[in-house]
């Protein structure tokens, strides 16, 4: 199975287009050490010839264009795409606003909650994706999903849909509904994505509130993790004045600290750790930085754009 980041940056991307914040500068003066990012988004193939998508970021044109195995080749049909299939963790705007780029009649299957279905059923623009070309599949949590290709044959790709803590997408939140903002278990999902021929799998959690004992437990022992990865503390962004919420406010763990991620996962079995989903703000974006050293030392890693893994 072969897994290519498109985006690792979170939304806004890297440098964030509104940013001056000293890491976005180094990135806009194309510094070696700052190298820059689109927003989250991964893809999967078993033969690097049909894929499926894992958030549909608001970069997806220009992530396609940097990733050409993710557009048509030179002996296929005059519309073809080699994107199968489109599969949601949320309904946040930096993983939904690039289905947008997918409305050109071309069939591909769209999976997510019903919860995310609904939420874009309700809203108009996504009518764009015509009906008789993408069929959006509702899945159900805790059990194993075939994914199929385009025309619906099987694609040898399984998806284990589950919940992990976090909160509604911010542009639904919702102050009268209490104190994670009408928040429900399918609004913010993670991902076992298996090959059923060898059995290989992967984790890939882009937004995670904290990380419960099941869950540590859950991940034990796998051979893959995408992981949250936002932001190194969690009142940096209001600390460095660039922002007015915490991490946990926005459902995401910080890295460093005694609740971040670094911590919590430190004797738990995962023989790849990656981060994803990464904020302009996080000093840990920089490859000279001491955060960056310390993320190393306890096994981590940070994606970046067109980065693959074969497993």
């Amino acid at each position: 199975m072969f897994i290519r980041v498109l985006g690792a940056a979170a939304g806004g991307g890297y440098p964030q287009w509104n940013c001056n914040h000293p890491n976005s500068r180094l990135a806009r003066n194309k510094n070696s050490n700052a190298i820059k990012r689109t927003q989250s988004s991964i893809a999967v193939s078993l033969d690097k010839k049909k894929w499926f998508i894992l958030n549909a970021s608001p970069d997806l044109r220009q992530q396609l264009w940097e990733n050409p195995e993710l557009m048509p080749a030179e002996n296929d049909p005059l519309r073809y795409s080699p994107i199968m299939g489109v599969f949601l963790t949320n309904a946040d705007v930096d993983h939904t606003a690039g289905l947008i780029n997918l409305r050109e009649s071309q069939a591909f299957n769209l999976y997510a909650t019903e919860r995310v279905i609904n939420v874009l059923n309700s809203n108009s623009i996504f009518n764009v994706l015509n009906p008789k070309f993408v069929n959006k599949v509702p899945i159900k949590l805790d059990s194993y999903l075939e994914l199929l290709n385009a025309d619906k044959t099987a694609s040898g790709i399984k998806v284990k849909a589950f919940a992990v803590p976090g909160k509604v997408a911010l542009w639904l939140e919702d102050a009268n509904k209490g104190p994670n903002f009408g928040s429900v278990d399918e609004d913010t999902i993670a991902l076992e994505i298996c090959n059923e021929e060898t059995g290989a799998s992967f984790f890939y959690i882009p937004a995670c509130a904290y990380v419960p004992d099941w869950l540590k437990d859950k991940l034990n022992n796998t051979n893959l993790l995408f992981f949250d990865g936002t932001l190194w503390t969690d009142d940096e962004m209001i600390k460095q004045k660039v922002g007015i919420k915490t991490g946990k406010r926005m459902g995401h763990i910080s890295m460093s600290g005694e609740e971040g991620s670094l911590n919590i996962f430190k004797d738990v079995k995962i023989n790849r750790k990656i981060f994803i989903h990464i904020n302009t703000t996080n000093p840990a974006l920089l490859n000279n930085s001491s955060e960056r050293k310390v993320l190393e030392n306890a096994g981590w890693e940070v994606a970046y754009d067109t980065m693959e893994i074969k497993i």
